[in-house]
């Protein structure tokens, strides 16, 4: 009898764990929706690309200004395009894109292909397809991060260059995160961190879907669970990014998990050419909120390399400066890149 149970249990048990393992999940969260006006690029990398485009009315135009979202595996929020879209009026053609693997642009089969390594050539191809011979490139966090990486490859390419919430350059000196900040600087830790955020929404299935990945550079889950379950994520991440912790709000859709954690796996790949920067010339604006939650010394480091570099604090604002304070974020952009009314007096 007592055989019987103890097979019977086993047996029970195999069943309860593989269906955690291997049954779908599904997530309570808001759904992707296309933009109306998307348009697409077919790149010769084979990445699909959607785009939103913000067509300067001014006849004298300038330097397009191309913006490059966070992550990996962010999309373009209509709140960053709604911030930003005045500056249009300056004579700057705006270009808003998805990157591989998120949002409007195509996910990939084979997710091994989602590099640090395919981001830089996707994104030298979408500056080749809008034809101009320089762009001024505004990247936040991990966008901050292949700014970078295109600066150093192309420097005669960059105009200005604006630097958000930056992340760390490639390759990571991870000695950078015990780096403190100066005094005068005011710098906080928001009170939430992304390290609680992943220990209260990552579980069984969602690790298991993780490691696969890593493993086997294969899906475990479909896109469609598994970019839910980076919705799902994100909510809660969300809380750290600014000072104080507030209730997690709906998440837009639409961010892609494969691009996400494949990309930072490649991370380690990059090749180091951070001697590079101090050779550029480029103005480079760097926008940090009081609380955000990337390590000082990251900061500091594209200030000791880069030559051409200022550094902006945004009081009571944490790494979504837009939430933070909006009115300030579009400011300091807007002077950095030379506003008409500037540029009269």
């Amino acid at each position: 009898m007592i055989k019987w149970v103890i097979i019977w249990g086993l047996l029970i048990t195999v069943v309860v764990v593989s269906f955690i393992l291997f049954f779908p999940k599904t997530y309570a969260v808001q759904s992707f929706e296309v933009r109306k006006g998307t348009r697409y690029w077919e790149l010769n990398t084979g990445s699909k690309i959607g785009y939103t485009k913000i067509e300067s009315g001014l006849k004298e135009k300038k330097n397009p200004m191309v913006y490059l979202h966070g992550g990996p595996g962010g999309k373009v929020s209509d709140q960053v395009i709604r911030t930003l879209e005045p500056l249009s009026s300056f004579g700057h053609d705006l270009y808003f894109y998805d990157q591989i693997g998120s949002g409007h642009s195509k996910r990939l089969e084979n997710i091994a292909e989602y590099s640090v390594e395919r981001h830089k050539n996707d994104l030298e191809e979408v500056i080749g397809k809008i034809g101009a011979e320089k762009v001024i490139l505004i990247g936040h966090s991990w966008g901050s991060m292949l700014a970078t990486l295109y600066l150093q490859d192309h420097p005669g390419r960059v105009e200005k260059l604006i630097l958000t919430g930056p992340g760390p350059i490639l390759p990571i000196d991870r000695s950078l995160m015990k780096v403190l900040p100066p005094e005068h600087l005011k710098l906080k830790e928001p009170e939430y961190s992304n390290k609680e955020g992943n220990q209260k929404t990552y579980k069984l299935r969602s690790k298991r879907i993780l490691k696969w990945a890593y493993l086997f550079e294969a899906k475990l889950a479909t896109d469609k669970e598994a970019d839910d379950f980076f919705t799902f994520l994100n909510e809660e991440l969300s809380k750290s990014t600014s000072c104080v912790v507030e209730e997690a709000e709906e998440y837009e859709g639409g961010g892609g998990y494969y691009a996400h954690i494949m990309t930072v796996k490649s991370f380690s790949e990059a090749e180091n050419q951070k001697g590079q920067l101090k050779k550029i010339k480029t103005p480079v604006l760097i926008i940090r909120g009081q609380c955000d939650n990337q390590k000082w010394g990251f900061t500091e480091e594209y200030l000791n390399l880069l030559p051409n570099s200022s550094l902006e604090i945004v009081e009571n604002s944490g790494h979504d400066l837009i939430r933070g304070n909006k009115e300030k974020y579009f400011e300091l952009i807007s002077e950095f890149i030379g506003s008409p009314d500037k540029r009269k007096k």
